[in-house]
């Protein structure tokens, strides 16, 4: 059997959860999944997945024979990008990481503008509030929203990423509208959870702006699930306008504080400094910063 096609097959597996997934996935038999994982388990004298009826896991060797094996596919797909990118056609998977409440609101129905411009390129989209490493995890690109620590990157400047305060109408009848920030404290405050994430929200003023550091009453890591918490009237938010935005215009949640705004966030693209960007990132790269540039 060929080594990739089989190696391609071991990293469905393990992605897809397991075998009859896989298969589902590539249009293969469960039988032929099955003999793929055989042929690599037999050419390299290691058990790579420990199989039940019920469940499967990665051996420590299967872990290891992992990383490899996605390292391999991943320059194997480049070079083939750097191939089509001598014919100026953008094609192949793109990999794309993104803020979970930005690809939620914003990034999914560009993608889908993206595609139709694009038509021999496949996109997957991986949503997560914590920062992707484009080098270290293979993405082609990745959005990020806050300061930049990593000097690896190629980093293109988009629109900042504006942030309200917001509560539901039944929330503040039940315990009244903060008028200022040192309001907030004394309030039910909603917010992320990450560990290291320092609750406080930082507001913009002509003093050069104020901190208020907050004890949430509720935490999720999640900026659609605290919105939904938010209009359950659970408490008060900081979340995007692009997420609370038709919550906002239809009544479900009211804007707080507008005399005192939220310190805006930069927001950049980010992507690993490739001497010759295959053709379907350097697309992708000029199709964001027209949709979402300043």
């Amino acid at each position: 059997m060929d080594r990739l096609e089989s190696m391609s097959v071991f990293v469905e597996v393990v992605e897809a959860g397991g075998i009859t997934a896989a298969a589902q996935r590539r249009g293969l038999s469960a039988t032929m999944v099955g003999k793929h994982l055989r042929a690599l388990e037999g050419r390299l004298g290691v058990r790579l997945l420990q199989r039940t009826t019920r469940r499967q896991h990665l051996t420590e060797a299967g872990a290891l024979f992992l990383d490899r094996c996605r390292s391999i596919l991943n320059d194997v797909a480049q070079a083939e990008d750097a191939t089509a990118a001598t014919k100026g056609a953008a094609s192949g998977l793109l990999r794309i990481a993104a803020p979970i409440s930005f690809g939620v609101t914003r990034l999914s129905p560009a993608l889908a503008d993206f595609l139709m411009a694009h038509p021999a390129v496949q996109a997957e989209l991986s949503l997560s509030d914590r920062q992707a490493d484009p080098i270290g995890e293979g993405f082609d690109a990745a959005f990020r929203v806050g300061p930049l620590a990593d000097s690896r990157l190629i980093a293109r400047t988009l629109a900042p990423y504006e942030m309200v305060v917001c509560a539901a109408p039944a929330y503040l009848e039940r315990r009244g509208v903060p008028r200022i920030p040192d309001d907030l404290p004394a309030h039910d405050c909603l917010g992320l959870a990450h560990w290291g994430l320092r609750h406080a929200w930082r507001f913009d003023g002509s003093d050069g702006g104020i901190e208020i550091p907050l004890d949430y009453r509720l935490r999720i890591d999640s900026g659609p699930a605290l919105r939904a918490a938010a209009v359950a009237g659970a408490g008060i938010i900081l979340q995007p306008l692009a997420l609370v935005g038709d919550d906002l215009a239809a009544g479900r949640l009211v804007r707080l504080l507008a005399d005192h705004p939220t310190r805006t966030r930069p927001m950049y693209l980010v992507y690993a400094p490739d001497r010759e960007p295959p053709a379907k990132l350097r697309a992708f790269i000029d199709f964001a910063l027209a949709r979402f540039g300043p």
